[in-house]
């Protein structure tokens, strides 16, 4: 035997010893592992030995943490819980190459001769101490503890938003509205008034019961609703001017809520208008605030660039609190299927959070369903949780070999561009945004024929029906993208539609492109394809309804139309060719709409002694998103140098609704010729209706394709 390595040879007998009862479970998982691995062969053993692998458990007031110690005889496992030696047991098996991928897949390499360095002593000590990450691969128990990940179900009592599960507004508003805020002059729901002595009472009750049903919990949630509403009244806003506004009351009360409860760890998510710190006010030590950098560009790290508001923010939090946990929102939300390179950031962003004294991380993926590259997120993630300083380069290139096999060159080289296309055109990464937006960056039609044409080849590399499969799996993204692209661009070059005589329809075979798209999601099980749970299944149905019904030839498509009064460049993707060619929207409102906020639609359209007597337009109604149909709607006529008025048509009543819905107008039997030009006006509501009252939010109109005909 070499001075500086044990060694387990063939046909080798060779004891794990464990010390107490805790640590049979990691020695079962240890002996599994290494007869997968060894030619070797390894018996379970509570006799003291001198020779092999030594697990032990120990006490320590450092904290959690395990150690992984050899001489010239043996290793040594060491942990101060069952829990982390089996986490030391994972580290082991992981120096030895195994690496589990995936819950299904777990690589186990062969060695004749297992071998690992003598007289080496390492000690771990996790980065972060939550670590809550939610991917697919996070619902299985065993992939979970392999990579070291809290399961935040059950390290949290209380999770999320919870006012609303702490004070009900449905059992306690109607009867006692001053329980709850007082915003913009009105009593909400939406949140709590925290300067109400009856609101404490009930919240310190019903926390108490949480933690009687939950008493091995770590953390209870006591967080605002998911809302920008906050309390105004005079005794609050004392407490805003004295600790900051908006967020000052929300801390004060906390820090008392938190008090009543010394031995349990309050968390709180601070997020929309609880966002910044308090000033003046240290928080309570046993309370934890989350920081929820929701607006972050996630297209570079979080303390460089546009970013650089956040690093501040929360460099102010470690003033405030030792106890500064972060959600970090890794996807994008908005399309589970479409690239998102993003991948370049986790590396730097743990490293900073590491860095100022961030004490837990919990990183929002896709949960249960497997979106766009979830397995490599999920690994990589894992692996920042636990060493924020993990080598992530090295890491990609072992999970791509490990899980593409010869067509992992083809993988890396697809990642590579993605992201270098992404970074030269200083594309905005924002978690609701989508292909659409990103059409002319590192998702425009050249740059996808480049990955396109990688996914090809990794396919053709590799015979292996399993990896096949995988490879689809990332082709789905780009399918996800050209579909969507394809629904904007219309009647354009990579629309989805083609000419045909006079007329136009979908391109070829589109149809059954779209419908494989579905079955594979399926199979896949990918159930839905966004975060509001719009299936495989009513993407394809919408689809179908596009293709079917919006799409339209009209006398306008060559007609000069111009704005009078600017759209918000947020929903003005086309300008002013967004309302004539040929393309109606539909669902949704960021794909063919033009859009208003809190100001009239004014549009002109000169008539160029076209003949037409009909104008048709649709507004789209989305009130959970501001969205309203126009209050009234003016058509004016120019002639003989001045403006005249055609036609005026006022809305009925507004009333409360959250169901999508769209409006069509039609202007019929109006000789439109007599004009040089044509005036439409949409006149919005000129306040927001009290259900759906915000600050800093107007009315907004939403029109498209201003449709010509002579009928």
């Amino acid at each position: 035997m070499a001075q500086n390595e044990i060694t387990f040879p063939e046909s080798s007998s060779n004891i794990i010893t464990y010390s107490n009862i805790q640590c049979l479970t990691a020695a079962k998982i240890l002996k599994e592992n290494l007869d997968k691995i060894s030619l070797a062969s390894f018996e379970i053993s509570s006799n003291k030995t001198e020779n092999g692998i030594i697990l032990e458990v120990f006490q320590s007031k450092e904290g959690d943490y395990f150690e992984v110690n050899s001489d010239n005889k043996k290793i040594t496992l060491r942990a101060t819980s069952d829990l982390f030696l089996e986490y030391a047991v994972y580290s082991l098996l992981e120096y030895w190459e195994v690496r589990k991928f995936t819950p299904d897949y777990t690589y186990y390499p062969k060695f004749d001769v297992l071998k690992f360095p003598a007289n080496k002593n390492r000690k771990e000590k996790p980065s972060f101490n939550f670590r809550g990450l939610l991917y697919p691969g996070m619902y299985d128990e065993a992939f979970r503890k392999w990579h070291k990940i809290d399961w935040y179900l059950d390290d949290f009592g209380l999770w999320g938003h919870t006012f609303n599960q702490l004070l009900p507004a449905k059992e306690y508003f109607k009867e006692n509205p001053k329980m709850f805020a007082l915003y913009d002059h009105k009593r909400h729901g939406e949140s709590i008034c925290y300067s109400n002595d009856t609101v404490f009472k009930i919240m310190v009750n019903n926390i108490t019961k949480a933690i009687k049903e939950k008493p091995y919990a770590t953390y209870f949630s006591v967080s605002q609703n998911d809302d920008v509403v906050y309390c105004e009244c005079s005794d609050c806003q004392k407490l805003n001017q004295k600790y900051g506004s908006p967020q000052g009351a929300h801390y004060y009360f906390l820090n008392q809520i938190a008090k009543q409860f010394p031995q349990t760890k309050i968390a709180t998510l601070a997020y929309l208008f609880s966002y910044q710190p308090p000033k003046n006010l240290k928080l309570a030590t046993n309370l934890y605030p989350i920081v929820c950098a929701i607006e972050a560009n996630r297209g570079e790290a979080l303390n460089e660039g546009k970013n650089i508001s956040i690093k501040n923010t929360l460099q102010k939090w470690t003033h405030v609190s030792k106890n500064v946990m972060f959600w970090d929102y890794t996807v994008e939300f908005s399309n589970f299927l479409s690239p998102f390179p993003n991948l370049h950031t986790f590396s730097p962003n743990y490293s900073f959070l590491n860095s100022i004294g961030v004490k837990g991380i919990f990183s929002q993926g896709y949960a249960d369903i497997p979106g766009s590259f979830s397995e490599l997120r999920q690994y990589l993630l894992a692996k920042l949780l636990w060493n924020s300083n993990f080598e992530v380069k090295k890491a990609t290139s072992d999970f791509l070999r490990g899980y593409y096999g010869k067509s992992a060159p083809y993988i890396q080289e697809y990642l590579d561009i993605l992201t270098k296309n992404q970074i030269e055109t200083k594309s905005y990464l924002d978690i609701y945004s989508g292909p659409v937006e990103q059409r002319n960056t590192f998702l425009s039609a050249e740059n996808m024929s480049i990955y396109d044409n990688l996914i090809a080849k990794a396919n053709a590399e590799n015979d292996d029906p399993v990896i096949k499969k995988r490879i689809l799996k990332l082709r789905l993204d780009l399918e996800y993208v050209y579909f969507e692209q394809a629904k904007f661009y219309g009647k354009e070059p990579h629309g989805m539609y083609q000419k045909k005589g006079n007329s136009f329809s979908v391109k070829d075979n589109l149809e059954n492109r779209v419908q494989d798209f579905v079955k594979n999601c399926s199979d896949f099980g990918i159930y839905e394809l966004s975060e509001d749970g719009l299936s495989p299944e009513e993407y394809f149905n919408q689809w179908k309804y596009i293709a079917r019904n919006n799409v339209v030839d009209h006398l306008g498509e060559n007609l000069k139309y111009e704005f009078q009064t600017q759209p918000s460049s947020d929903f003005n993707a086309k300008k002013e060719r967004g309302l004539n060619d040929g393309i109606k929207g539909y669902k949704d409102f960021n794909l063919n709409w033009t859009g208003w906020y809190g100001q009239n639609a004014e549009i002109i359209i000169t008539s160029n002694n076209v003949d037409f007597n009909s104008i048709d337009f649709q507004c789209l109604e989305d009130q959970r998103h501001w969205i309203f149909l126009p209050k009234e709607i003016i058509l004016k006529g120019f002639r003989n140098q001045k403006w005249e008025i055609i036609k005026e048509q006022k809305s009925t009543q507004l009333t409360e609704n959250y169901n999508f819905s769209i409006g069509n107008y039609s202007f019929d039997n109006i000789p439109f010729r007599i004009f040089d030009k044509i005036k439409i006006i949409l006149i919005p509501e000129q306040k927001l209706p009290i259900w759906r009252e915000r600050k800093n939010k107007k009315p907004m109109l939403m029109l498209d394709e201003i449709v010509l005909k002579q009928k």
